[in-house]
């Protein structure tokens, strides 16, 4: 899977809800997804924009997130992805993409 469709699939399950009130930045080697949640929806780009999270992670892992077959937590209890910035809006991510 491209990062054009793992974009997409964030994009499609960032827009089932609306703003979760931060910023968000998914870091792979293939490149950035950027999730805006401060206006009444969120948005998804693949900007390289400073955001209140960082959350650096392979794309194959994301995307086993995205299709539920990778916990969140349990991706960062063993070291598949790495958080920096607010931990607490990385903790949005569970609601979010449920």
């Amino acid at each position: 899977m491209s990062i054009e469709n793992t974009t997409q699939n964030v994009r499609e399950m960032a827009g089932k809800s609306g703003g979760f009130g931060n910023t968000i930045k998914f870091v792979m080697d293939e490149g950035v997804i950027y999730l805006d949640g401060t206006g009444e929806a969120n948005t998804v780009s693949n900007e390289d924009k400073d955001a209140d999270c960082t959350v650096k992670v392979a794309k194959e892992d994301l995307d086993a997130m995205l299709a539920g077959d990778l916990n969140p937590m349990n991706a960062f209890m063993g070291g598949k992805l790495k958080v920096d910035g607010d931990m607490g809006v990385a903790m949005k991510l569970q609601a979010l993409f449920d």
